[in-house]
């Protein structure tokens, strides 16, 4: 049975008495944690702190500085994103209906009452924005979740606070309509 194992530095070992082999991920400028392996626990340091690609490595004080202002800006222009895909939806919106259905009325009366129905069209401008849009979003939520998932604690409070900051700056401008005429189901 061949069995191989790995020692505190990654290096392979065989069971079988064979020569020892390096495993290709753990060269020790790239190595941030202890051997090799990704980072698990949450941590505060500047040092070798590599950055959603290989070759963006933080090595400094003021790497992390503008790294945390770059990750901040990102997480902003997500929550802006959102609130501006939010707004060109209601602008774009066509297709108004108005579907009336009967309803019990007092008195075992029946009574009608109307319901407007917005959409909007497959193929058209204000849809393809949509779209391209949502893709650039998704995008970015991913970069932003794969930036807290360096468990870096600079970075993380870069996005929780970039997320915050951008909420407050946008979402004040969100309607929220209430319908008067709404009953509870």
């Amino acid at each position: 049975m061949n069995m191989s194992m790995a020692d505190h530095h990654g290096t392979m070992l065989m069971a079988s008495g064979g020569p020892p082999h390096h495993h290709p991920t753990s060269a020790p400028e790239h190595d941030h944690s202890s051997g090799g392996m990704m980072q698990m626990t949450f941590y505060f340091g500047y040092k070798n702190v590599e950055l959603l690609f290989p070759g963006l490595l933080i090595n400094s004080v003021g790497g992390m500085i503008g790294a945390c202002v770059i990750v901040f800006l990102f997480a902003m222009i997500y929550e802006g994103l959102k609130i501006s895909r939010e707004c060109l939806l209601r602008k774009s919106q066509v297709n108004v209906r108005y579907n009336s259905m009967p309803v019990p009325g007092p008195n075992g009366s029946m009574l009608m009452e109307t319901h407007k129905t917005v959409g909007q069209q497959m193929f058209s401008m204000p849809h393809l924005i949509q779209t391209i849009l949502h893709v650039i979003q998704v995008v970015i939520s991913y970069f932003l979740m794969l930036v807290f998932m360096t468990y870096n604690g600079y970075l993380c409070i870069a996005v929780a606070l970039g997320a915050g900051a951008g909420y407050f700056l946008f979402s004040w401008k969100k309607a929220v309509v209430v319908d008067i005429t709404e009953h509870c189901h």
